[in-house]
């Protein structure tokens, strides 16, 4: 409805205009405030105008951590995230307020400074609770908000513990695909306790886990097409740094790989590992020197280089603000595009 103004205040306005004051400059606009940020986006094609504004800044949340990988956002409006090698769990605030969640997250060891000894990947579950991977213990554990309390989720396939589960997803059917390198394991895939042959991606669905891909080195990131015709998976081999593709079955089998993209010639520091689908299909893939973003036919249209190389990368609050984890720190930038929705 229309504001009413008070009779004091319309006797000013006409007092003004009788004194002929009328004239009086009108005060200029204030600018509108600068946005600043950290890092570039390096735009190779005018498709990202489309996914990403042009006066889109780059913003670091937080700092001084280890290793940050594994973000995810949750309903309270926090994000958590892993430090694979502070084998903890914290969360962060928008204005970057930090909370440690979980110590030893990945596992009680003894291993030296630096390994990658603690939690990594997570996704939420139906039930409210969180799938977390975990380096030392080799396993993915169910981890309850209310007390962040542990339970064992998955931790053999056909009886042989797994190398280190590094990354998952849900698909809308409710299986569960994760990926599992050996990077817990000190020696790797020379390592005594490595009891599997190869360095797989399975999947979980009634009650039961199968290996639908075993022939890449170092399996990674992971993540679906919008219509989940579409697995991704990232291969962090410094001999084969890949992005690789795989038509998605009925039966939930994959098959058909192919290669979505090949950084093996890039000299910047990273490899390809965590990723994220936007709603449009455009691929969010953390790698040398920063997160590239693929259109769906896997045309490389631009690079968001936080300063430090990513691990990983989570949507969260409105669905258009990229988090993205790097090295010692946390960082977002805001899309025009969102991302994929949470199943849970």
């Amino acid at each position: 409805m229309r504001a009413r103004i008070p009779i004091a205040a319309t006797a000013f306005v006409a007092g003004y205009l009788l004194t002929g004051c009328s004239s009086a400059p009108t005060p200029a606009p204030a600018p509108a405030p600068e946005k600043k940020g950290v890092g570039s986006i390096e735009r190779l094609d005018p498709a990202l105008d489309t996914v990403i504004a042009k006066d889109a800044v780059i913003e670091k949340v937080g700092g001084g951590f280890g290793f940050t990988e594994g973000p995810l956002w949750r309903p309270d409006g926090k994000l958590w995230f892993s430090d694979v090698t502070g084998n903890v769990v914290r969360s962060i605030t928008p204005d970057g307020q930090v909370q440690v969640l979980i110590e030893k997250a990945g596992g009680e060891t003894s291993a030296p400074a630096g390994s990658f000894i603690g939690p990594n990947g997570m996704v939420a579950d139906k039930d409210g609770s969180v799938l977390l991977c975990e380096h030392t213990n080799r396993r993915i554990a169910r981890v309850n908000p209310k007390d962040m309390s542990q339970a064992v989720f998955l931790d053999k396939f056909e009886g042989k513990k797994f190398n280190s589960p590094n990354d998952l997803v849900f698909k809308s059917d409710g299986s569960l695909y994760f990926t599992d390198p050996p990077y817990g394991l000190l020696k790797q895939d020379t390592d005594p306790a490595k009891e599997l042959k190869f360095n797989g991606v399975f999947r979980y669905a009634n009650g039961k886990v199968t290996a639908v891909i075993r022939d890449l080195t170092r399996p990674n990131g992971i993540a679906f097409s919008p219509d989940e015709k579409v697995l991704y998976i990232s291969n962090s081999d410094e001999k084969k740094k890949v992005w690789m593709r795989y038509d998605v079955n009925a039966d939930g089998t994959v098959s058909g790989g192919k290669v979505f993209a090949d950084v093996t010639a890039e000299t910047a520091p990273g490899l390809p590992d965590g990723m994220k689908v936007d709603s449009q299909g455009n691929v969010f893939g953390s790698g040398p020197g920063g997160v590239w973003v693929f259109s769906p036919d896997g045309k490389h249209i631009g690079t968001i280089k936080p300063g430090e190389t990513p691990a990983n990368a989570a949507w969260a609050q409105d669905g258009k603000t990229l988090y993205i984890t790097a090295e010692t720190g946390v960082y977002r930038i805001n899309t025009l595009v969102p991302g994929e929705k949470a199943l849970y």
